[in-house]
């Protein structure tokens, strides 16, 4: 998983935090990388180019140990709190 942080850490993260983003490994199985978006990439529509476009691209051009990336599609702890400060008027 090194690997992949350093993957992430240099050719992705750079990108996403540009856009107020960020990005999670969740784990390596049978060559597939499943990873979250944070920040604003969490909620985003473009969410799914992004993965196409910037994050699996990435990956896969810098090792041989992934062989697919998937996101993990479920509502963050972000976006929890996000909402309940727009609900309660905060």
């Amino acid at each position: 998983m090194h690997v992949i942080e350093e993957i992430l850490e240099k050719y992705v993260r750079p990108g996403l935090r540009d856009h107020g983003g960020n990005i999670e490994a969740d784990a390596v199985r049978d060559g597939i990388l499943y990873v979250r978006l944070k920040g604003h990439c969490s909620s985003c529509p473009s969410a799914k180019y992004t993965l196409e476009s910037l994050i699996k691209e990435e990956v896969l051009k810098h090792t041989d140990v992934v062989k697919d990336v998937r996101l993990l599609e479920e509502v963050s702890e972000e976006l929890y709190d996000f909402a309940k400060r727009i609900l309660s008027g905060r």
